[in-house]
């Protein structure tokens, strides 16, 4: 990239492209408006110092004789006149502004008529004020002048109207004036302009030294330096940027985070499942080949035998393959609550008297605490039988024979809070934040069906979906609690 094409893409330096032509044309408008003044300065202050030079020829002059003009003395006038002051025009003007005699150093006179309007102004205020009159040598111009009445016997007869700058004036002014403006430009203007570019150049630099850092974060962030961060020194517009590119960083850092830990919990669902699928259709594939192969030779208790297992592994697989489908879309939001009011107690005693056979296997004792009372929720109703069940199926997995599973419900604070105890090994501190992660386990169960290790992750997300959490409480070779809060819909029903 050139250096030119640099300087193009640089915010630096087209900001200071835009500001050196703000001080150009702002340099430009304080000439103009300086010129202007002066010029005005100027005239006025010729007017002011020559008010009453029209009245003072009077006192030399007389213009009219017997109500006519004075040819004789306006021309002895016109030789007395340029020798003491070439710049003045006279003209000798009736009361309706006709021009009926002039004095001028080159008669180009264009106009017959003068304005009034600005001659009598000018008597009326005796010159104390800044007034232009016509130009009767040029009719699109206007210029300072000095004027007067001129009486006899008390009879107005015209008006004396004096131009105090000539044509030729104004030539040799306007030269003058515009070797006035180089030197200022050349002296003074342009230093000024400079010295103003260079301090502005500096404010620039230190505005953009910030924005430079931001820059340079940005590069190193894309270059692939994720923890790259900007300094946040300000809460000005750069600091904001510069916090919201931070927040920005560490949400795109988190997530990236969060896609590894996806990708590595989709690596071990595949290998999990692999694992879970190959070992009942290796069963199921191993016995349906021996009851093929074998038909004559088994005994009617064998050929029972060999479709049980056969039979008791398609259930697993179903099973697996049904959870697996639930959880997904539980975690993909697809499951819609239908919710409704229902008894709670009543859902945990139903749910208890279930499962009553299969803890009698083990000798487990299942105990129902609901303090006799009948408290309702608004849930939905399949949904939270299938947490329950879940979580009781999980503790007569893993509570030892001849043991006790505790059912409790307790209100507390307008809020039900169900808990499912067993006996038995008990959990880790350090398995218990990954207990409820799919195919997490932390032990064999004690029974024979070792289920899919997909009910916990089951539980978690279809509670989330009631907007409530599953926790839990264990210490080593004594207990473990699981527990759970719902709001309570009404007031609890005394149970008769």
């Amino acid at each position: 990239m050139s250096i030119i094409t640099k300087i193009k893409h640089s915010l630096f330096w087209r900001i200071s492209a835009v500001f050196l032509g703000i001080l150009v044309f702002l340099g430009l408008v304080y000439v103009f408006i300086a010129v202007q003044s002066a010029n005005r300065y100027y005239q006025e202050t010729t007017q002011q110092l020559n008010a009453d030079v029209a009245e003072q020829m009077l006192e030399e002059v007389t213009p009219f004789v017997g109500g006519e003009v004075n040819e004789e003395a306006l021309g002895q006038l016109m030789h007395s006149m340029m020798a003491v002051n070439p710049n003045l025009e006279i003209y000798l003007l009736d009361p309706n502004g006709e021009i009926l005699s002039f004095v001028v150093l080159k008669k180009k006179v264009k106009l017959n008529f003068v304005d009034m309007e600005p001659v009598k102004e000018f008597i009326s205020t005796k010159g104390k004020q800044f007034i232009l009159g016509d130009d009767p040598k040029d009719t699109g111009n206007k210029k300072i002048f000095s004027a007067t009445e001129v009486r006899e016997n008390g009879k107005l007869l015209g008006y004396v109207y004096m131009i105090l700058a000539s044509e030729e004036h104004d030539t040799v002014a306007a030269a003058l004036w515009d070797s006035y403006i180089l030197r200022v430009s050349v002296n003074s203007f342009i230093v000024t302009l400079v010295t103003a570019f260079m301090l502005g150049l500096l404010l620039v630099w230190l505005l953009t030294r910030n924005l430079r850092k931001i820059i340079a974060t940005f590069k190193k962030f894309e270059a692939g330096d994720l923890h790259a961060r900007v300094p946040e020194r300000s809460n000005d517009e750069l600091g904001q940027l510069s916090k919201t590119f931070n927040h920005m960083a560490d949400t795109i850092l988190a997530n990236i985070e969060e896609l590894k830990k996806v990708d590595t919990l989709r690596k071990e669902l595949i290998a999990n499942v692999s694992h879970d699928l190959r070992n009942p259709l290796s069963l199921i594939h191993g016995y349906m080949e021996t009851l093929i192969l074998k038909e004559k030779d088994l005994t009617a208790g064998e050929r029972e035998k060999y479709m049980n297992i056969v039979l008791n592994n398609t259930t697993k697989l179903k099973k697996l393959v049904a959870e697996l489908f639930e959880l997904s879309k539980l975690e993909a939001k697809q499951i819609k609550l239908h919710k409704e009011p229902f008894s709670i107690s009543e859902l945990l005693h139903d749910i208890s008297v279930k499962h009553q056979l299969n803890a009698r296997k083990k000798n487990i004792e299942i105990e129902a605490n609901l303090q006799n009372s009948n408290y309702f929720v608004n849930a939905d109703l399949a949904m939270m039988e299938r947490v329950i069940q879940n979580l009781l199926e999980n503790a007569i997995k893993y509570t030892p024979e001849n043991e006790k599973i505790q059912i409790r419900l307790e209100e507390k604070s307008k809020e039900l809070m169900v808990s499912i105890t067993n006996t038995g090994v008990g959990i880790a501190e350090s398995d218990l934040p990954n207990i409820f992660d799919r195919y997490y386990k932390i032990s064999e169960p004690l029974s024979d069906d070792s289920g899919t290790g997909l009910g916990l992750a089951i539980v978690k997300n279809i509670l989330e979906l009631h907007n409530s959490f599953i926790d839990v409480n264990s210490k080593i070779q004594d207990f473990t609690t699981f527990y759970f809060k719902l709001p309570l819909y009404n007031e609890k029903v005394q149970v008769q």
